[in-house]
């Protein structure tokens, strides 16, 4: 990694400390410290890179990515070790259009056995309420919203 991609890095991570109410600047690094025991690394892991000296390793990153608001692929792109194309989203996988996965799709995804896939299904649809026109089940969460509307 260059020092300009590390730098960028820092800064960005910095924004989003001081934004979260962490105070990294401190002389006595009371944000700092306060971070790294919320997160379970090690202080000096959160300063070597406050002082753009190294790049968090992985696990670090996936341990400060949930206090900062951000996903660990965020951290991993804007740190420059993977791009955008090397760790895409689900959304981005999915086929273009109107296709919908049905829930075959969803038990394939989830390695539900095809022997089971039936009863997958049943179990699911118990938990998906009935549209009011055409009797077919939808996800609680959006019945409610189009209930909303």
């Amino acid at each position: 990694m260059s020092t300009q991609g590390l730098d960028e890095f820092a800064g960005w991570v910095e924004g989003l400390m001081r934004a979260r109410g962490y105070d990294i600047d401190s002389p006595r690094g009371g944000g700092k410290s306060r971070i790294a025991d919320e997160a379970g690394v090690h202080r000096a892991a959160v300063t070597r890179l406050l002082q753009r000296q190294s790049m968090p390793d992985l696990e670090t990153m996936r341990r400060i990515a949930p206090l900062l608001g951000v996903s660990v692929r965020d951290m991993l792109i804007r740190s420059g070790r993977v791009t955008p194309e090397e760790l895409p989203l689900a959304a981005d996988l999915l086929p273009p259009g109107d296709w919908q996965p049905t829930m075959e799709d969803f038990a394939r995804w989830l390695g539900v056995p095809d022997e089971r896939m039936d009863v997958f299904v049943k179990v699911v649809h118990q938990f998906l309420e009935p549209e009011p026109e055409t009797g077919e089940t939808r996800p609680a969460g959006e019945a409610r919203r189009a209930a909303q509307d």
